[in-house]
């Protein structure tokens, strides 16, 4: 199974005060936009995109609040080495929340908040275009089974890992990823604590060569059979990890007409 990470989706409350935002502050640009009955999808991302460069899927469900939960952690872009701070102040001038600077992140990162208060980490690498996705964090109550989720379902590969006294960062994508592609990072704190989902924080998704192939090998791999293929009119599918974290699968061509299978 060669699954990519195409895209990560959150919930907006205020579509256009979110659209303008990472328009204006990241220079997104709208890839693609669905409008339902009752709902929008937009896919954001950089105009100059790596070919497996994932989106960020913003979407809006009319007259609805969104509720952040503390088991969504953050997505994380891309800026240059070296240019983390100009690239925070250059935020700061424009208006954005002063959350938590360079200086208070050792001078590594640092991270600022959208309109809805979902977290964005700036992450200095010397690969990918500027404000483009990095990875995207979960936090995870057993370390053992999400490593092992990804690493045994999808077949992924740790490319990285932080562990410190009290917490630990593991990081994971497909084997032969480029640097360029999005990771996961999965979060584990020793301490047991449990997590609350709540909506604001949507799902990943995985971009498979065959949907109904890839999805029968996970679940003969004990994936969680939540939204099959037949139920989603046969464009996509959904599983879920052992915390409840969506993930999505689908097949799609990235230089089609419409990024959407319907």
């Amino acid at each position: 199974m060669d699954g990519t990470l195409d895209h990560a989706m959150i919930r907006v409350a205020d579509l256009e005060e979110s659209l303008e935002w990472y328009q204006d502050h990241f220079d997104y640009e709208e890839k693609d936009r669905h409008e339902g009955d009752g709902f929008t999808i937009v896919y954001l991302g950089p105009e100059e995109m790596h070919e497996n460069g994932a989106m960020l899927e913003i979407t809006h469900n009319e007259g609805e609040d969104v509720e952040l939960g503390d088991a969504w952690g953050h997505i994380a872009v891309r800026v240059p080495e070296g240019e983390l701070e100009a690239a925070y102040e250059q935020l700061m001038g424009e208006g954005v929340e002063d959350y938590r600077d360079p200086e208070s992140c050792g001078g590594r990162y640092a991270f600022v908040k959208d309109p809805d208060g979902h977290e964005v980490e700036i992450v200095q690498r010397d690969h990918g275009a500027r404000w483009s996705l990095d990875h995207t964090m979960i936090r995870v109550e057993d370390a053992d089974e999400a490593l092992g989720f990804w690493t045994r379902k999808f077949e992924y590969e740790e490319t990285g890992r932080w562990e410190s006294d009290t917490f630990a960062n593991y990081f994971v994508k497909r084997e032969g990823a480029a640097p360029e592609e999005m990771s996961v990072e999965l979060t584990y704190n020793y301490d047991g604590r449990t997590y609350e989902m709540g909506d604001a924080w949507g799902h990943l998704c995985v971009r498979l060569d065959d949907l109904q192939d890839d999805w029968e090998r996970l679940v003969e791999r004990g994936a969680d059979d939540y939204r099959d293929p037949e139920s989603c009119d046969d464009m996509y599918a959904f599983t879920r990890d052992q915390d409840g974290h969506e993930i999505e699968l689908l097949e799609r061509d990235p230089s089609a007409e419409s990024l959407f299978p319907f």
